[in-house]
Parts: C-alpha cells; structure tokens; sequence
C-alpha cells in the first residue's frame, strides 16, 4: 500500500514518512469468544486471529457504554492484525457497573479512569497467553477517552510495545471537559471561533464540576514506545491544537511519539466511512513492529 497522504494532512514537527512495508496477508481470520477476570468481575470479549498476524492489538473504548468493536476489529484482522475487543465493564456481557454522564456519573474520574485501566490491562495478559508467541508485538488501540486510559495502561505493562490513539487528548480531563463544555456540542463551533480563544477558555474556565484530574502526561513521560495518534482539526470534543503542542514538546525531547491532523474531519477519526486515518494507523503499526524484529 502506497501512502499518498502528505498533502492532505499535517504531521507534527516532521512530515511522517513512512517506508513501505509488504506483508503476506490473508483477509480469512478466526474468532474466538473470550471471558477474563478483572478486579472481581468477569469481562466478555472476541478474539480476531488471522493466519499470520504480525502484530496483536487489545481495543480501549471511548467514553460512551459500548460492547466490543467488532466491525473496527474485522478491518484490523482483514489487514493482518490479531485484536482483542471486550464488551465495556457493564455493558453487554461484560459485568462489573458502567460509568458514565447518560447514568449520571462522572466516567472520567480517576478511580474510574484506573479501573478501566486495569480492565485493559488484564485484557493484554489473556491476549497474549492466548496468541502463545512472544514474538508478536502487542499494542493498544483506542479512541477518545482512551487517550487517558492507554498511558496509564502501557505506563504499568511492559508488554505493551506500541499505541495508536484516534481522537485521544494529551491534557488533563479538566481541561478536556472546559473545551466541551465552551463547544456546547455546536458542529459549526470552529466557523465563529479561533483557537486562540479556544485555548483560553480551556485553561482559564471555571470548572463545573470538582474531582482530581488525570493527566495523561505523567504516564506518557515515563513511556518509551512509540505512539501514534490521528486528529480531526474540526473536533469539538477535545483542543486538537493544544494536543498537538503537548506532543511537538515530547517529540522534542526525543520521545517517539508522531501524530497526524486532518483539516476536515472532527471526532470521528476512526468511523468507517473515512479510510485515510486508518489506512495510515495500519502502514504506521507494520513500520513499527518491522523495525523491531530488524
């Protein structure tokens, strides 16, 4: 697969320039239901295996009640990609109680955030007693509240060896809920305003609600794999632009971590009906995972 992508979207301090990368591929893949213990409950998932996989990915969910993903799934399985989806702690046929703002419930506490963590966590161990070959490396995919979920995971299991982050924050869940908050869910949100404005009230607003925040850059310092997240400019969820700044530093100090902006898309850097973000996540994982067995 050949990446035609420079000219459609931004990279980071430097262009992104990924080597192309030829792997046997099948589109045939097994599924295999799967249940794992995690912090007293029991949690419900799938396993996608393809004939020869050269990597392995567990899935973190976003923010809202969702069961496994199984159609993102079936496109990374189809690209030769073993995964790992699980029904979120409960939803589905997963146990264990859903945290969120449609039950009434701050989803983005840090016990909660940890709990969650955890879940991943234990997910990556079954993972890989299931795959039973060291081999292939293991990494974490995730969309949106993931962005706090996956550092924390990959900062406490040195067998997470890489991450691909959609939509992800690099700020605290503070900052992220004073942006949502101003954006107020308005898709024409970016028409009217500047980020410059948009960075004010995202550290400057008063918060509405007081909890400790999690900062996803304490556990992404003490990280050394390689990282990758894919933004919309349009998002209204998270500041994509403070994101970035946050990476161009850690990039700076020579952390491997890379990222790239779509000027036309917003949060949906994952959804099926756009190929480019996950076309590039898929090209990015088998440069990755080939420099490491080279």
């Amino acid at each position: 697969m050949r990446i035609n992508f420079i000219q459609k979207v931004y990279i980071g301090l430097f262009l992104l320039a990924l080597p192309i990368v030829v792997f046997s591929q099948s589109t045939e893949f097994t599924v295999h239901d799967v249940m794992f213990k995690s912090q007293g409950i029991t949690l419900a998932g799938s396993i996608l295996k393809p004939k020869n996989p050269f990597a392995a990915v567990v899935i973190v969910h976003g923010s809202d009640p969702v069961k496994r993903e199984m159609e993102f799934a079936k496109r990374l399985a189809k690209e030769g990609v073993a995964v790992l989806t699980y029904d979120k702690r409960g939803v589905g046929e997963s146990g264990g109680v859903y945290v969120g703002p449609s039950v009434g419930t701050n989803n983005i506490d840090t016990a909660n955030l940890n709990l969650l963590s955890k879940d991943a966590n234990e997910a990556v161990k079954i993972f890989q007693a299931y795959l039973n070959n060291k081999k292939i490396p293991v990494g974490l995919v995730g969309f949106s509240q993931a962005g706090w979920i996956i550092p924390i995971t990959a900062s406490k299991n040195p067998q997470v060896q890489f991450m691909v982050l959609f939509s992800c924050p690099t700020i605290t869940t503070l900052e992220q809920l004073r942006f949502q908050f101003y954006t107020n869910g308005n898709n024409k949100f970016w028409d009217d305003h500047t980020d410059a404005d948009a960075r004010e009230h995202t550290k400057n607003d008063p918060d509405k609600y007081q909890f400790v925040a999690t900062d996803p850059k304490l556990f992404l310092n003490s990280l050394s794999i390689p990282g990758l997240w894919l933004f919309g400019e349009k998002d209204i969820q998270i500041p994509v632009k403070l994101c970035i700044e946050q990476l161009n530093i850690f990039k700076v100090q020579g952390k491997p971590f890379e990222y790239t902006l779509f000027p036309s898309l917003g949060h949906n850097t994952s959804s099926a009906d756009i190929t480019s973000p996950f076309d590039i996540s898929i090209q990015w994982i088998k440069q990755k995972t080939l420099t490491k067995k080279n």
